[in-house]
C-alpha cells in the first residue's frame, strides 16, 4: 500500500475564510454563531446559525460565472483553490497523463438546497408555467462541486461525490486516502461544503427536534447538562492528499500523514445514535486496525459531539469502550464552528492536522457544567486549548441514517 500525506489545506468557515484566520479563531475560542441573516427567521423557533461572514466569490470566480453556481459550490471552489495554492500544485503545466492521476472526491449533505428552494418558490408563486433557470439542475445536484473543481483545473482522475449525511466529508477523505493507497491516483482533492442556512433546512431540522432553540451565541455546548441541540453551520474544508513519494519528489511541504480510516453503521435509528455508540466504536476500532496502532497511541480526538442529548453521550460511551482508561484528550470544536453538516468532517480534519502540526489541542467552549451521565475518566478539554505533543489525532463524524466515519492522522 502507498503512504498518503496531507500537503495543502483550504477553508471557508464561520471563523474565517482562510487557514490562518480560522486557526487563530479556533485557538482563541471564538464563537461563530450569530443571528440568522440569510433569511427572515423571526417566526422560527431557532433563529441562530454559524454563518460564513464576508465571503467574496469574485476572489475565486469571474463575476459573470458566479450565477452558474449555488453557494455550496462557490464555497467548494474557494476552499479547494486555497488548498491547491497551499500545496504549490501547478496543474496548468501538467501533461494529460499526469492529470489523469489527480482526482476529486467532494462531499455535501444537502447540495444546492438554496437553489432548489428558490426555484420551487418562484414556480409555485406563478401560474404554473415552467420558467426554470437553465442552471437549476447543475446548481442543485449534489455531485456538481466535485465536477466543477475538476473542470476548472483540468483534472482527469477519479471524480465523484460522497453523501453520508454529516459523515459525508470525512467519508470523502477516507475514500481519497484509499484511492491513493491502492495506486489509482497520486493526488486527490477531498473535503466538503455546505450552504444550508435556508428556511427548509432550519425548519426541517427544527421539526425533528435536532436544533437548539437557545438563541444565543453560546447555544452550542457539547457535553453540558443544559445542551439543547446543534447549531447549523456552513462553509467548506479542503485537503490535498498526496502519495508520499510524489510529494517528496516535488519538494512539497507535508502537514501530516493520514494512516487510517474506519467506516461503519449504527444500524439503529433514522436520526438517533445507538445509546452505547456501537457503530461509532466499530468505526474507531477499524481505523485503529488500519493504522496499525493501539488506542493508547492516540493523543487527541476531535469528537463529532454536536451538542445533542443522546448523540454526545453515545459518542463518549463509544470512546470509553475503545480507549478504556487511556486519558486521550477530547474536544468538540462544533462549539465554535457550529455543525457544518456534510462539510463538518472536512473542517474538523483540518483542525486535527493543524493540532498535530502545532502540538496544540483546541478547547470545547461554552461547556460549564458537565452532564452527570458523562462516563468517568474521560479527558475533556474545556475552556482553554492545551499545549502538548500530538503524534496521532482521530476525527469522528456521524450522520443521520447511522453512518459513522473515523479518520486518523499522524505527525510527519
Amino acid at each position: 500500500m502507498k503512504r498518503v500525506v496531507i500537503t495543502g489545506l483550504g477553508v471557508i468557515s464561520p471563523l474565517g475564510n482562510n487557514i490562518d484566520t480560522f486557526w487563530e479563531n479556533i485557538l482563541a475560542g471564538k464563537s461563530g454563531i450569530v443571528p440568522i441573516s440569510k433569511f427572515d427567521a423571526t417566526k422560527f423557533k431557532t433563529q441562530i446559525a454559524a454563518e460564513v461572514q464576508d465571503f467574496d466569490a469574485s476572489l475565486y470566480i469571474d463575476k459573470k460565472e458566479v450565477r452558474k453556481y449555488d453557494l455550496f459550490t462557490q464555497y467548494a471552489i474557494a476552499a479547494s483553490e486555497q488548498a491547491i495554492i497551499d500545496a504549490r500544485l501547478d496543474f496548468r503545466n501538467m501533461a494529460e497523463y499526469e492529470l489523469a492521476d489527480v482526482g476529486v472526491i467532494w462531499a455535501t449533505g444537502n447540495g444546492g438546497i438554496q437553489t432548489f428552494e428558490e426555484q420551487l418558490k418562484d414556480f409555485y408563486a406563478g401560474d404554473g408555467t415552467p420558467r426554470f433557470n437553465p442552471y437549476f439542475i447543475p446548481k442543485m445536484i449534489v455531485d456538481i462541486a466535485a465536477g466543477v473543481i475538476s473542470i476548472r483545473n483540468g483534472l482527469l482522475g477519479p471524480n465523484y461525490c460522497t453523501v453520508s449525511a454529516c459523515a459525508s466529508s470525512n467519508t470523502a477523505i477516507i475514500n481519497a486516502f484509499d484511492t491513493i493507497r491502492l495506486g489509482k491516483a497520486q493526488v486527490m482533492i477531498a473535503g466538503g461544503s455546505e450552504a444550508a442556512i435556508t428556511p427548509a433546512t432550519i425548519g426541517g431540522f427544527g421539526a425533528s427536534q435536532a436544533l437548539s432553540k437557545n438563541n444565543t451565541t453560546s447555544a452550542s455546548k457539547p457535553f453540558d447538562k443544559d445542551r439543547s441541540g446543534f447549531v447549523a453551520g456552513e462553509g467548506a474544508g479542503a485537503l490535498i492528499l498526496e502519495e508520499l513519494e510524489h510529494a517528496q519528489q516535488r519538494g512539497a511541504t507535508i502537514y501530516a500523514e493520514i494512516v487510517g480510516g474506519g467506516l461503519a453503521a449504527d444500524a439503529y435509528h433514522l436520526t438517533g445514535t445507538s445509546p452505547n455508540g456501537l457503530g461509532a466504536s466499530i468505526g474507531m476500532q477499524k481505523a485503529l486496525k488500519e493504522a496499525q496502532i493501539q488506542p493508547e497511541q492516540i493523543d487527541y480526538i476531535n469528537a463529532h459531539a454536536t451538542s445533542t442529548g443522546i448523540g454526545d453521550l453515545s459518542e463518549l460511551h463509544a470512546i470509553k469502550s475503545v480507549f478504556q482508561e487511556h486519558p486521550v484528550y477530547i474536544s468538540a470544536t462544533k462549539s465554535m464552528t457550529g455543525h457544518l453538516l456534510g462539510a463538518a468532517g472536512g473542517i474538523e480534519s483540518i483542525i486535527c492536522v493543524l493540532s498535530i502540526k502545532n502540538d496544540i489541542i483546541p478547547a470545547t467552549i461554552h461547556t460549564t457544567t458537565l452532564d452527570e451521565h458523562v462516563p468517568e475518566g474521560l479527558n475533556l478539554v474545556l475552556g482553554q486549548p492545551i499545549h502538548t505533543p500530538v503524534r496521532y489525532a482521530m476525527n469522528n463524524s456521524f450522520g443521520f441514517g447511522g453512518h459513522t466515519a473515523t479518520s486518523i492522522f499522524k505527525k510527519w
